[in-house]
């Protein structure tokens, strides 16, 4: 094989490799050796069909299965030989004009990982916001759960319901013509009065109604309703009350425990306060997080694969564009987004960034994701696959590095994450929930926008103030809280359009290793000459493969 750089320009790399013919008949010899014990021919016994018949009748194929193989493994030499880091899979071209016969000409383009300064993580200080549960919070709780297991009395016929009553009504739904629409007519639905669960004015219409009662309610769908026949527009709801009932008294006590198959009421209370450490154990760590990251920002600077960056603009953009299809006004939340693009660049360059370096510490202090540790996340991963898919599914992703490297990347990024909370002097101080929350959605907090799991660190700095978001929960999936998408549920007035939230673009801390599996590999030591992964495809001569 003779190499040529023809490019050696920042992080940008380019070769010419020629593979000369006698190299690929070679090749076809081996395998010519190989198949002639298993060849079939007429007038020739199994196994004694002679070379040079085999060569005339299969040789493209065989040269064509033998350049394939060649293009890969001159580029996994190329890669071994430079000590090349691609950031992602390199383009390999045919060079046009190739005839089966002739040597080979293949362009290898590729960008690599750059040299990252030694990481500067003496001196690290951390503020730990801690928040004690109050027996309130419990209390709260509690009654939450006693509220959920409330029992309902029948009300006397003269009886007119009030707010906090359940109302049993069987009910048709009709537009503003009088014309009953698809999924409107309901029967022996109970409506909890003040609930807030139906479209605006249904509850409050049913103030004072009593058993036996018809009425109709008039009523405006909201503007973002899924059905989008029915958004915005006015209805008719002829209501029949089956019956009136008002709520028993909620008691916090043994039978409330008992009810939820616990032995006590001591065991839930503590199982509720476990339940809210864990929660404010959470939002303790996203605070902390974000403001490491913020300073392994500030004190490190260095040049990182445009390639990199734009497969993860890519993916930020393309989740903000599915978020946007969900707002009240679409049209509006794209042109937001297109006045931000420069922004969001910015923190996809950034979170590579911090990417990097975190693999960096990581390599360096010998920070590992264990055998059993892959093993347990796979059977982890594995479990939102049908049963009889699963076995497919960890067979892929162990025979898939890439694959493999994306499933191990965001625990890999946490061990690293909690090597730096072990060497950063922290100080503790008490909070109240409210203070931890406002800390993380403060605008210095959103500044990065690169956090893990934090579903409105996305935004663009200036725009942090102007817009508060919910807390962020630790790997929550973000959802929209639709109704469901069938058009007949969503008509039914117990589906309640809900407020719209927007959501991040991914999971942002995420290093580079999960933006960038092949990072992920030589972040912990892997050989990079891998990633070529993808053969040229047989059969025909290629004018283009990606190794």
């Amino acid at each position: 094989m003779q190499t040529v750089e023809t490019l050696n320009e920042g992080l940008k790399r380019a070769y010419t490799l020629t593979i000369t013919a006698k190299d690929i008949d070679s090749k076809v010899d081996v395998e010519l050796k190989r198949l002639a014990p298993q060849m079939k021919m007429p007038g020739f016994r199994p196994g004694k069909v002679p070379a040079n018949l085999i060569r005339k009748m299969h040789g493209p194929a065989l040269t064509q299965d033998a350049l394939n193989a060649a293009i890969q493994e001159v580029v996994q030499s190329l890669v071994a030989e430079k000590q090349l880091r691609p950031a992602m899979q390199p383009s390999v071209e045919l060079e046009d004009g190739y005839d089966l016969g002739k040597d080979a000409v293949v362009k290898v383009e590729m960008e690599v990982l750059p040299q990252v300064p030694a990481p500067a993580i003496d001196g690290l200080k951390l503020e730990r916001l801690t928040v004690p549960v109050a027996d309130e919070a419990v209390t709260e709780q509690l009654q939450k759960f006693a509220d959920q297991q409330k029992k309902w009395d029948d009300a006397a016929d003269d009886y007119a319901a009030a707010m906090g009553d359940l109302v049993t009504v069987d009910f048709v739904g009709k537009t503003a013509d009088g014309v009953a629409f698809d999924g409107g007519t309901g029967t022996d639905m109970g409506v909890e009065l003040g609930a807030g669960r139906l479209i605006p004015g249904f509850e409050d219409q049913l103030v004072g109604v009593k058993t036996g009662e018809e009425k109709v309610l008039n009523v405006t769908f909201p503007e973002e309703y899924q059905e989008k026949s029915l958004a915005g527009q006015p209805a008719t709801f002829d209501i029949t009350v089956k019956s009136v009932k008002t709520a028993g008294e909620s008691k916090i006590d043994e039978d409330l425990a008992k009810s939820l198959g616990l032995e006590s009421l001591e065991q839930l209370s503590g199982l509720l306060k476990g339940q809210i450490e864990q929660e404010h154990n959470g939002l303790t760590r996203t605070h902390m997080k974000r403001k490491l990251l913020d300073q392994l920002a500030e004190g490190h600077d260095f040049e990182v694969p445009p390639s990199m960056v734009e497969a993860e603009f890519n993916q930020i953009w393309s989740q903000l564009q599915h978020e946007a299809t969900h707002e009240a006004d679409p049209e509006a939340a794209m042109a937001e987004m297109e006045g931000e693009r420069d922004d969001y660049r910015k923190i996809a360059e950034r979170r590579v960034r911090l990417g990097l370096l975190l693999s960096e510490i990581g390599q360096a202090n010998g920070v590992e994701v264990s055998n059993q540790e892959m093993q347990r996340l796979l059977a982890q991963a594995a479990q939102q696959y049908p049963a009889e898919q699963r076995q497919q599914f960890m067979q892929y992703v162990q025979s898939e590095p890439m694959a493999a490297a994306q499933l191990r990347a965001p625990l890999y990024e946490d061990k690293v994450v909690d090597f730096l909370f072990e060497k950063a002097e922290i100080t503790d101080r008490e909070a109240t929930r409210e203070e931890l929350e406002a800390a993380i959605e403060s605008e210095d907090g959103f500044a990065s926008g690169t956090h893990v799991h934090d579903h409105d660190n996305h935004k663009p700095k200036k725009k942090a103030a102007a817009k508060k978001k919910a807390a962020p929960a630790d790997d929550a999936a973000v959802t929209d809280e639709a109704p469901a998408s069938d058009a007949a549920d969503e008509a039914k007035p117990a589906k309640k359009a809900p407020a719209k939230k927007k959501a991040a673009p991914v999971e942002a801390e995420t290093a580079v290793m999960e933006s960038s599996p092949v990072a992920a590999e030589n972040a912990e030591g892997t050989e990079a000459a891998d990633a070529p992964a993808k053969k040229p495809r047989a059969k025909k001569a290629p004018t283009k493969t990606e190794a």
